[in-house]
């Protein structure tokens, strides 16, 4: 037999949960069945691969410490980890102990709140151990209550070695009404292979970014009816401009998504708008192509980009003041 424990408590000296682990942990070993010891806060990294532990497992623990409101943010990703990557098949065989201390109020709901998860997951829960502990020492040195423990963990051993039965539950009949999450077919094998791949951050961050690429080329080649983002942007550009006398100056925009940098030419009341590169212009702006879209969607002006940070310049500042007297998109107030 082998059974897991899943703290999902800080690991902080003096926490009672700790000590009812120790001694359940011990029981179970002298009785020869196998313990595993899972720390959450020291696989946080990891706990979308931890439901593949589950699948050589008979019985869970599940333990947690309510230190102010909740069983904490650990616990709470595992859990969601075993619904989205879990072996739902295999957990449904599986036996599982909530076991939650307090150092303030909540125990009991803590408890409960375990056990209608794993029935969500499908599980099969056992009689759990909560309770309040105020001087974590004293609590240590009651021998009734360490007898208590010792009695859970043993029968604990019996409800799994004999399969015990229970009633069904309302939580497991109506588990697929409840769940708005569409679900996706996926086998054990591709669910541990996809738990693997979510747990590791620079995969997920290399896929996102590479996402953001391919959307971001689409986008500028399909925009508005086949019409791309860098045509676009020229068309509102040369439609909202508006001549300003004895005004002349040379604006170069890098825009992140697009390949080559605007360059806009100014002199008295006619205007270059071209993609290209230009020595020396008279201001060089750094911004992205939707904030540039909020810009001549009238949804923000020049200056208010650049006072929030959303746009950085270098170059004549007056200059670049005048953009917005020079573009007239209508902005909103």
């Amino acid at each position: 037999m082998k059974i897991n424990i899943y703290y999902g408590g800080r690991g902080m000296v003096g926490d009672p949960t700790i000590s009812v682990l120790n001694r359940m942990q011990a029981v179970l070993e002298d009785i020869n069945v196998r313990v595993e010891r899972f720390n959450l806060f020291e696989e946080k990294r990891n706990i979308t691969a931890l439901p593949n532990t589950l699948n050589d497992a008979d019985g869970v623990i599940l333990a947690s410490t309510v230190e102010w409101h909740g069983v904490g943010g650990y616990m709470y990703e595992f859990l969601d980890a075993c619904w989205l990557y879990g072996n739902k098949e295999r957990i449904s065989q599986i036996y599982m102990c909530p076991v939650v201390m307090s150092t303030t109020y909540g125990e009991r709901e803590g408890k409960l709140e375990l056990t209608q998860a794993w029935e969500i997951l499908g599980g099969k829960p056992c009689s759990g151990i909560c309770g309040y502990v105020k001087d974590s020492v004293s609590f240590e040195l009651n021998q009734s209550y360490m007898t208590l423990i010792e009695k859970k963990a043993e029968n604990i051993y019996r409800t799994i070695s004999q399969k015990t039965t229970s009633l069904p539950a309302s939580n497991q009949a109506v588990r697929q009404m409840v769940s708005a999450t569409p679900s996706i077919n996926l086998t054990p094998q591709e669910s541990e292979q996809l738990s693997k791949y979510a747990s590791d951050e620079n995969y997920v961050q290399t896929q996102k970014e590479d996402i953001k690429e391919l959307a971001s080329r689409f986008r500028n080649l399909l925009d508005h009816n086949g019409v791309s983002s860098e045509d676009l942007l020229l068309q509102e550009l040369h439609d909202h401009f508006r001549p300003q006398n004895d005004f002349s100056a040379i604006y170069r925009f890098v825009i992140k998504e697009f390949k080559n940098p605007l360059v806009i030419d100014i002199v008295d009341d006619r205007i270059e708008l071209r993609y290209g590169s230009i020595d020396n212009p008279d201001v060089i702006c750094k911004i992205d192509h939707d904030r540039i879209n909020d810009i001549v969607s009238g949804r923000m002006t020049f200056q208010r980009a650049f006072m929030a940070g959303d746009m950085q310049v270098k170059g004549d500042f007056k200059t670049l003041r005048m953009l917005d007297t020079l573009f007239d998109f209508g902005t909103s107030k």
